[in-house]
């Protein structure tokens, strides 16, 4: 098991390592909020108006109740709940990725500029890596909802629920550390012009 935990670890910072040049990190940053604008000011305000502006699940990162989400879903209507399957969804599978990854690299390519990315702060840009596994649970547990409604087993609510929550939980976190980490970039900075 530590054989594998090293090799994991050798690999890990090799990949980071390869990956943080500014141009590619840049990219991925502009793409992933690309897609995450797209569905902040047009598939969710769609899906929402379905339902009489009731807020959709993924845009709920304090949770929602059971019955909560029995109204939603039967407020949307069946135009609604295919819209949520055909236009959300499938948006929502390549922005979990993007985020994962593009924040991942953001936060190593930060980290190697305070040269602390190769202590054990690298494992934090992990983090982005995590939630994103949990915005696609939560894709999952809104495809089986919106899949089994009128139907839809309490358990499946609460899980959906339950990668809901965390996935903002850890979202969360992530942006409290690129925070802290950008203002100690800026003291860098400033302590180098102060320096010349």
């Amino acid at each position: 098991m530590e054989r594998l935990l090293r090799k994991f670890v050798f690999y890990y910072r090799e990949f980071l390592s390869a990956n943080i040049g500014g141009k590619k990190v840049l990219i991925l940053f502009v793409l992933t909020y690309l897609v995450f604008g797209l569905m902040l000011f047009v598939t969710v305000p769609d899906i929402m108006s379905y339902a009489g502006g009731m807020k959709i699940f993924n845009s709920m990162p304090f949770g929602y109740s059971a019955k909560y989400a029995e109204t939603l879903l039967f407020a949307l209507g069946e135009e609604g709940r295919h819209a949520y399957l055909v236009q959300q969804i499938p948006i929502d599978l390549f922005f979990p990725f993007l985020f994962g990854f593009g924040n991942c690299l953001l936060l190593a390519y930060l980290l190697n500029k305070l040269n602390s990315l190769y202590g054990g702060l690298i494992y934090l840009c992990l983090i982005p890596i995590f939630t994103s596994w949990f915005d696609y649970l939560e894709n999952l547990g809104i495809t089986g909802m919106l899949h089994t409604f009128p139907d839809t087993p309490l358990f499946l609510i609460q899980i959906s629920n339950l990668f809901s929550v965390t996935k903002s939980l850890l979202a969360s976190i992530y942006f409290v550390i690129l925070f802290i980490v950008l203002i100690s970039l800026g003291i860098k900075r400033l302590q180098l012009l102060r320096n010349r």
